[in-house]
């Protein structure tokens, strides 16, 4: 009698789901989606994993090679790191079925990670287990944004708790002015790299402390200056409880600030250092990249709130709590102002960075304060400008094709101008199928989540998906209804329109722009044209970037400070429509999409946005549609087409997040790592 193969396929199949590797493995998530659902004791479930052992098993095999692999892009190019780089990040967008994230920021900390594990470097992100997550979205009978949190099921997720020798569970403590919170540590495996979970939901905790790690970015600067205790000074005893002395410690955005202090207070204890020396030596391996060229973006809190919450950390080190009140504020002496977690992170940090290079501009001039008698342009902040992980974004039949002509294991290694060019052979016919029928995925996709008609898939689709906040301008498209509408209905040459994202629960201006463009996609001329989804997540994302023609991008100069979903888009060959802000100031060259507007930027708000609405509708009529309609006699946009292997050559490469891994390494983290070790610590 022969063994049932179920067993050892369902070892298999936990092997794979354990690391979200699989999440970006070619042929994984196919693999996985034909499993999901089923009980391992159902008779269809045990059927189905008999049928895919074989898959499995070479799946299981290609995530070996890949983690034990000692030739990746570290191994060859970086050395002298004595170890991990730890990420802090409030958030984290790894995979929708951990909605721990709200956007750019937490999408961008899941690339880092994931290119970090590709290259080989040594990465361990920090961030908080939010166990209700980031909000559900959907609108009322008005279209007025409506937010739910649903518990997360730690049973369903790849996370494992850390514990002690004697098997009992890891815990680290955080002290707050009226409470001591325990925290238990959760550890994801993301490929090669490791995410480092922080949850105060235990027993031992008062109700009101367990809720610090219920929802991301909660309401009220209470929570959130607890939660960001909690992330820093929780972070980094975690590290230690570990046993893990990071080489660098990278601030991903001025949440993450209270980490260094908390070296600095551990040094002084420990070490006996002064707080001059302690200062100086925790801040020389820190890296800090601030990601907001909006005010509003950077964290403040009241002073005296900032004290009551600082004073346990200064009396541990006896320090006057006045010495660590100064390092958030561009004033110290100011006993008034208040206490800034950008400032801090600056103060506190040795290598900063904006993250594209016009954001770094607008960076020195906001922050030129800090530095007193210099100019903005003498003030030590550069940038590295984001990138997105290939493996992640890239469509999977986009994927066979570029294969066809890039380098073996390109999706594990920086790209370079010249092996991308190579993608100028790719067939005219099969990118142009393969495109076509990712908009038609797309749209399918929408006619469910919408409920509506299924929109028409030769039609030109432009796709608007990303945080809803004002200076985005999400409603730019719409300043002339008249011309829209002209637009839209065109019988020969038809456009259609896709709108998609959140906007934060406090965001008034954010949500009142949602409902607009909801009430007009109900009304006639509008209906059957302009299609708005509830509930943007990562899973919602890829559909988008993936399937749309044009990725339109409107926020009001010099306001964005990167812009990352542009450069999922570009990657799969979809033209970029962008105001010239963030990422895309320096990406256009002419052929590789369209710009709105110019460099220059307008004081008055009302005239830049009727400025660059006229120019946003001239692009489209001059620029955009006619191309996409003029077909060869083979039925072929040619001029589209080669604008898309423009934008695909010249963006794929550049701005993906292997190439700002590379770029941290190389102008952040290894002189970080070389400045701590030639550094001569000041005497006690």
């Amino acid at each position: 009698m022969t063994t049932s193969p179920a067993p050892a396929a369902e070892n298999l199949l936990q092997q794979l789901i354990n690391n979200l590797w699989w999440s970006w493995d070619a042929d994984c998530p196919d693999l996985l989606s034909s499993l999901a659902g089923g009980q391992s004791h159902q008779p269809d479930r045990s059927a189905t994993l008999q049928q895919l052992l074989p898959q499995l098993q070479l799946a299981a095999e290609r995530q070996q090679v890949y983690l034990q692999s000692r030739t990746t892009w570290a191994d060859r190019n970086l050395q002298g790191l004595t170890g991990p780089v730890a990420f802090f990040s409030a958030e984290f967008g790894l995979h929708e079925s951990l909605p721990i994230y709200s956007g750019g920021l937490g999408i961008l900390a899941g690339d880092h990670l994931k290119s970090a594990s590709d290259l080989g470097v040594p990465m361990l992100g920090l961030s908080l287990f939010y166990h209700e997550g980031f909000f559900h979205q959907s609108f009322d009978a008005h279209g007025w944004q409506q937010e739910s949190w649903s518990q997360l099921d730690l049973s369903q997720l790849p996370l494992s708790e850390q514990r002690r020798p004697d098997g009992q569970s890891l815990r680290i403590s955080v002290e707050l002015p009226d409470s001591v919170v325990q925290l238990r540590i959760l550890r994801l495996a993301a490929g090669r790299s490791s995410l480092l979970l922080l949850d105060a939901n235990l027993p031992e905790n008062s109700a009101a402390d367990r809720q610090l790690t219920a929802r991301l970015y909660a309401p009220g600067q209470q929570i959130r200056i607890r939660q960001e205790l909690l992330l820093g000074i929780g972070g980094m005893r975690a590290l230690q409880a570990i046993g893990v002395t990071p080489a660098v410690v990278h601030l991903n955005e001025g949440h993450c600030a209270f980490a260094p202090l908390e070296d600095l207070r551990r040094r002084m204890v420990e070490d006996g250092l002064t707080f001059s020396a302690a200062r100086d030596v925790a801040a020389a391996g820190v890296v800090f990249t601030t990601h907001t060229s909006v005010a509003a973006g950077h964290d403040r809190f009241p002073a005296p709130m900032a004290a009551a919450h600082l004073q346990p950390l200064a009396a541990s080190a006896g320090l006057d709590v006045a010495q660590l009140l100064a390092l958030g504020k561009t004033n110290p002496a100011d006993a008034d102002e208040a206490f800034c977690m950008t400032a801090l992170a600056f103060r506190m940090s040795r290598f900063h960075n904006g993250v594209s290079a016009l954001h770094g501009q607008v960076t020195r001039s906001m922050w030129s304060g800090l530095w007193p008698g210099r100019s903005p342009d003498q003030v030590p902040i550069g940038h590295i400008t984001n990138g997105v992980h290939p493996g992640t974004w890239i469509a999977r039949s986009l994927k066979k094709l570029y294969t066809l002509f890039l380098p073996q294991d390109w999706e594990y290694q920086p790209g370079t101008a010249a092996n991308w060019q190579a993608l100028q052979q790719l067939d005219d016919q099969k990118l142009w199928q393969t495109h076509c029928s990712l908009r038609q995925r797309l749209l399918h996709i929408v006619a469910q989540r919408a409920g509506c008609q299924p929109l028409d898939p030769q039609t030109l689709t432009i796709g608007f998906a990303r945080r809803f906040a004002a200076y985005k301008r999400a409603d730019l498209i719409f300043r002339d209804l008249d011309l829209l509408a002209r637009l839209l209905q065109d019988s020969n040459r038809p456009v259609q329109l896709l709108f998609a994202g959140k906007a934060h629960p406090a965001d008034e201006q954010g949500k009142l722009i949602l409902q607009r463009i909801w009430q007009l996609a109900t009304q006639p001329p509008f209906r059957g044209r302009v299609v708005i989804l509830a509930d943007y997540s990562i899973d919602l994302a890829r559909q988008f970037v993936q399937g749309v023609d044009v990725w339109l991008n409107t926020p009001r100069r010099p306001q964005e400070a990167s812009g990352t979903s542009g450069q999922k888009a570009a990657i799969n060959g979809v033209l970029n429509c962008s105001t010239l802000d963030g990422w895309w100031a320096e990406a256009w060259n002419g052929s590789n999409g369209f710009a709105i507007g110019d460099a220059s930027d307008c004081p008055d708000p009302e005239l830049q946005d009727q400025h660059d609405a006229l120019s946003l509708y001239q692009v489209l009529q001059q620029q955009i549609i006619p191309p996409f309609y003029e077909r060869d006699p083979g039925g072929l946009p040619g001029k589209w087409l080669q604008m898309m292997k423009n934008s695909i050559i010249s963006l794929g490469w550049q701005y993906s997040s292997h190439r700002m891994v590379r770029d941290y390494a190389a102008l952040a983290w290894q002189p970080a790592t070389e400045f701590q070790t030639s550094a001569v610590v000041p005497d006690n």
